[in-house]
Formats: C-alpha cells, structure tokens, sequence
C-alpha cells in the first residue's frame, strides 16, 4: 500500500482504492501551507481532494493554488470532484431539528455530494413542531438513507427512525443551553433511542454522517 511521505504528514494516496473514498483533510490545527501541501498532493495522485473545517479566509488562499476547488460556505467544506458516474441510488434525505443545526447538515450534504449522491433538505422540522416533520412525510417514505442532525435534546432522530423502514443516521450536534452540555445529552438520547436502525456518529461530525451514507446509498 502505498502512501507519501512529504515530512509533516504521510499522505494516504492509496486510501481510494481500497476504501472508494480518498484521505479527507481534517484542516484545523494545520497551517495554510500544510493544508496546501496535502491538498496538491491528494489531487496529484487521486484527481480530487475533500477539505473539512476550513475556514473562508483559508479557502479563498487555497483557490489561488487550486483554482477549480469549490466550497460549502455554511458546512465549511471545500472540495474538488471530477466525478463521472454519479451514484444513481437515492436520494439521501438529511433533516434537521433546528436551523442552527444547518452547518453540521451542510458539511454531510458536502460530503454526499463529493461521490455523486443525490440530496434533498428537510430543515427546521424538531420535535418541538411536530406537524412540520409530518407534513413532509412524502420525503421520508422516498429515501434511501436519512441522516438526522439535531442539537438540544436530539429526539428528532427516534421519532424519525419510527416513521420510516431505511436506515437513519443521527448526528447529535452542539446546539443547546446549558443542560446539553455542548452536545453531550443529544448524543446520549439518539444512543439510548428506542427504535432500532439508528446509527450514531460523534458530536457536530457532519462528515461522519455522509461518509457513512454514501457507504450505505453505494
């Protein structure tokens, strides 16, 4: 297997072949050259690169080295895909509870449509109003994967999962005073839930959500 080492990092070139998705760049506590320098490496081998957590002011350094990259404003993605055969499986539909849960769903819709998914929105519909999830019950009965993003008490996603037969993937997410504990209590809840077929990723990863549905859309 092979892999490049350019001194600070050893970059996974061969990650592509063997798991169909390339290294991703995790970009925070990495400096702009480093970022750079990984990015143009992954292009050079791969033909495509995909960035996460990076900042507007990184991007807008990185499109002056790259000048294709394209960026995700709200989920802080930056990527770049020749892709030619988009999957035809679909489409993932990715709900959130709140609007401020939109970042976290914006970094999973990033990372769907890097390898070719289809995706469709479904956003501020929590438990909280009920009615506004139910009244889109057309979208959840048409999906092959759900990724569910939701922050305070993170129910969203039980009541999701009861309503629906495809896989759902929950993301609990930083949103919530102080009881939520930066995440923690929606973490635990969707863990807890009581309908089967949820799988559950870490706090605000986003990435780990799509990744995983395009794993299971493929």
């Amino acid at each position: 297997m092979r892999y490049c080492d350019i001194g600070f990092a050893k970059v996974d070139t061969d990650r592509c072949k063997r798991r169909g998705y390339p290294e991703v760049v995790y970009c925070p506590g990495k400096t702009r050259q480093q970022i750079k320098l990984i990015a143009k490496k992954l292009l050079k081998e791969n033909k495509q690169v995909l960035l996460t957590k990076v900042s507007e002011d990184i991007y807008c350094d990185l499109k002056k080295a790259i000048p294709k990259l394209k960026y995700n404003k709200q989920g802080k993605v930056a990527f770049l895909s020749p892709l030619k055969n988009p999957n035809k499986n679909g489409p993932v539909l990715v709900v959130t509870g709140g609007t401020s849960d939109i970042p976290v769903a914006e970094e999973a819709i990033a990372t769907l449509e890097f390898t070719g998914n289809k995706v469709k929105r479904l956003y501020d519909v929590g438990v909280a109003g009920v009615h506004r999830l139910l009244d889109n019950n057309n979208y959840l009965k048409n999906s092959s994967v759900i990724i569910v993003v939701a922050g305070m008490e993170g129910a969203l996603a039980s009541l999701v999962s009861g309503l629906v037969s495809c896989p759902v993937i929950a993301v609990p997410t930083s949103c919530g005073y102080g009881a939520s504990f930066k995440g923690l209590s929606a973490l635990l809840t969707m863990m807890n839930s009581c309908s089967p077929g949820i799988a559950v990723v870490n706090i605000d990863n986003g990435f780990g959500a799509g990744y995983f549905a395009n794993l299971i859309n493929r």
